[in-house]
């Protein structure tokens, strides 16, 4: 059997037009909402206006209030905005958790594969001992650690490539 073909989003570009699906609260789930917003910037420092981020978190569990899936387009100005619920830690590898984060994914032109990173949160202490992030050399943990602008928005820009290029991962 062969590999399927990659391919950029695709025939499936239109499904970015569902106005809702960057606010994973709309049905309802309740706890700590949150801002998850950034700007996604190409090799020259240019905006990605015409991305697809994909947002997906294990914590909280899935629920009918609660899909933790959501999808949103880049604006103009390459800034993504997602509206979601604050994660918790999660099980690791053995008896170690996982610091709180969200999986992103990231779909645009030029990218014939999708690409995938983390949203840590500034400050949480369970950050020094999270698997993932400590596997990371100090230097390259920033480009994946949302900052706060304000109580409840946090803050991570992805630049796909060059200085501080954003850590991805390679599933």
């Amino acid at each position: 059997m062969s590999a399927t073909a990659s391919q950029t989003i695709g025939p499936y570009w239109h499904l970015l037009e569902e106005p809702n699906w960057w606010d994973l609260t709309r049905f309802g789930a309740t706890g700590e909402k949150i801002v998850l917003t950034g700007r996604i910037t190409d090799g020259d420092d240019l905006p990605v206006s015409d991305a697809c981020v994909e947002l997906w978190q294990p914590d909280p569990p899935a629920s009918p209030v609660w899909q933790g899936w959501g999808r949103a387009a880049t604006d103009v100005h390459g800034v993504y905005r997602f509206v979601t619920l604050r994660p918790g830690p999660i099980p690791g590898a053995g008896n170690a958790l996982q610091a709180p984060h969200v999986a992103l994914t990231l779909l645009s032109r030029g990218l014939l594969k999708a690409l995938f990173t983390r949203s840590y949160f500034d400050g949480d202490p369970r950050n020094a001992d999270d698997p993932f992030l400590s596997s990371l050399d100090a230097s390259r943990r920033e480009t994946v650690i949302a900052q706060p602008e304000g109580s409840d928005v946090w803050r991570l820009d992805i630049r796909l490539q060059g200085e501080k290029e954003t850590v991805f991962l390679d599933l």
